[in-house]
């Protein structure tokens, strides 16, 4: 370990808080833990073990003090070769006066530890020996630093950033071995592939990185030891202890906000949009989690729904389900294979294959297109039936399904954040603008095909009722008093599976 500059906790143990009070009494020891493992660890050539910190916890936990003091802490104790070049690059411009505004009552509360090291000015902090500075900008206007180099970059709260620009903007100088990157934020409303939080979480979860420290709290997961056996709002919050006795404030929280804003502020999980039309909490209780799919079992009777893409922008997207008992089993729901730009025939074939595999002659999905893709799954031997209803109605059916705890979803990243991302738009309820629901819509469909087999079909299905010649209790998908060869005639089972079941003979007569 180098010892030519102090360690950050040597820093802090000179330093006030802005109330006055020792700065080192106010860090709780997971904290002093992080800024010794982030800051003051080495690797035998000097340079820091670690070059990018990811720190998540839910909000009033010290994140953004956190970055403060380490962007000062690197400003003044640090002594590099080519400067003490620091910015903190704040989620948008109250969040960088927050800041900002943080950093200059610490310089003000400690004089002449550091206040005599510093002038201050209105959006930066220089050192009076020129050796270096701190910057707090907002997110909008950091693009100008594309290219800086620094010793240390700070990003607050990235939960609101869709793209990677400005992590490109400020990549590190490969030139600078002592560069440090601290990233602080809550959960991300896109938690999808290619946001850079949700990319972030997922390399620090698989661990591959050696120079990425990863520092977790929420409700479900927790790089912690000590707190990974508390409740869920004690992981979320690591600092709950520092709070004001007799306040209430989690309690608080819950009453007042929405249970989206409480799940990702206060509970460190992904959120969803102002004007969310499903609530979060019972969408989560419907996914299995771990389970991506289920593979076919001959005793149920599937259905299938597609939403058909052009192949340029959306995904093509297919769901199969299934009753079961008193629940809608959404079995899976797949994409076309790739990503876009795909040929959207090839989807067609993809999805024919998995269709039959199921059992299902049949499929239901929009009219996109015309009839482009019924005379396209036709061509395979699987009949097309358009939806009679538009896709608002899809999921203001599976609303109350959802409510109701009667609909089981696979685990799959794209269906939960579509789902998660549905708005009220008007009258309508739709994705947000630039955002998709092609995976949702094809889960709501196939929900929407199974509860309302009767208008889709014209034939009654009961949960409850004993079908004596199919020769087993019903778990509310099998045809009420169909006989089984016109069940197979009309596609509703394939004749293989009737066969094998024995309700018809290989004959195609009934047994």
């Amino acid at each position: 370990m180098s010892t030519q500059h102090p360690s950050p906790l040597d820093f802090f143990a000179t330093l006030r808080w802005i109330d006055g009070k020792p700065l080192l009494d106010t860090i709780e020891p997971y904290r002093r833990a992080l800024f010794m493992r982030s800051l003051y660890t080495f690797r035998d050539d000097g340079s820091p073990a670690y070059n990018m910190t990811l720190a998540g916890r839910g909000k009033k936990n010290w994140k953004s003090a956190d970055l403060v003091l380490a962007g000062l802490y690197c400003l003044l104790c640090l002594d590099s070769p080519q400067g003490n070049e620091c910015f903190i690059i704040a989620n948008d411009l109250k969040q960088a006066g927050d800041d900002l505004s943080l950093a200059k009552k610490l310089v003000e509360a400690n004089r002449p530890e550091i206040g005599d090291e510093v002038t201050v000015f209105s959006e930066e902090i220089k050192r009076v020996d020129g050796r270096g500075f701190l910057q707090i900008l907002p997110a909008r206007d950091s693009i100008g630093a594309h290219g800086k180099t620094y010793l240390f970059l700070g990003l607050d709260e990235i939960h609101g950033w869709r793209d990677y620009d400005l992590l490109e903007a400020m990549a590190m100088d490969p030139t600078r071995s002592d560069a440090r990157m601290w990233i602080t934020s809550y959960d991300t409303l896109w938690n999808q592939p290619g946001i850079p939080l949700h990319d972030l979480k997922e390399r620090g979860k698989v661990g591959d990185d050696p120079r990425f420290l990863f520092s977790w709290y929420s409700g479900d997961y927790c790089t912690d030891p000590d707190f990974t056996e508390l409740s869920a709002e004690r992981r979320a919050n690591p600092s709950m202890a520092s709070w004001p006795e007799g306040m209430g404030y989690i309690d608080q929280q819950r009453r007042r906000l929405p249970s989206h804003k409480f799940r990702r502020l206060h509970l460190n999980l992904p959120g969803a949009p102002n004007g969310a039309f499903f609530d979060p909490d019972n969408f989560e209780a419907a996914i299995d989690k771990g389970r991506a799919a289920l593979p076919y079992d001959a005793r149920q009777r599937y259905v299938g729904f597609v939403d058909m893409s052009g192949g340029s922008s959306d995904d093509a997207t297919l769901s199969i389900a299934h009753a079961e008992g008193d629940k809608i089993i959404v079995d899976m729901v797949i994409k076309q294979a790739g990503e876009v730009p795909f040929n959207p025939r090839s989807a067609v074939a993809r999805f024919v294959k998995q269709l039959k595999a199921y059992g299902i002659r049949r499929v239901v999905g929009d009219a996109y297109a015309g009839l482009t893709f019924k005379y396209d799954f036709e061509d395979f031997g699987i009949a097309y039936k358009p939806c009679r209803v538009p896709k608002t109605e899809l999921y203001e059916q599976l609303e109350p399904i959802l409510n109701a705890g009667e609909v089981e979803l696979p685990d799959l990243a794209r269906l939960r954040e579509q789902g998660l991302g549905l708005v009220v738009r008007g009258a309508r309820v739709d994705h947000l603008p630039g955002e998709h629901d092609d995976w949702i819509n094809a889960a709501a469909g196939a929900v929407w095909c199974v509860a309302n087999t009767e208008r889709q079909f014209g034939v009654a299905f009961d949960p409850k009722i004993h079908i004596g010649s199919f020769g087993f209790t019903s778990p509310r998908n099998w045809i009420d008093n169909l006989p089984p060869a016109e069940a197979v005639r009309r596609g509703y089972c394939s004749k293989e599976r009737a066969i094998q079941e024995g309700w018809i003979s290989a004959e195609t007569q009934e047994n």
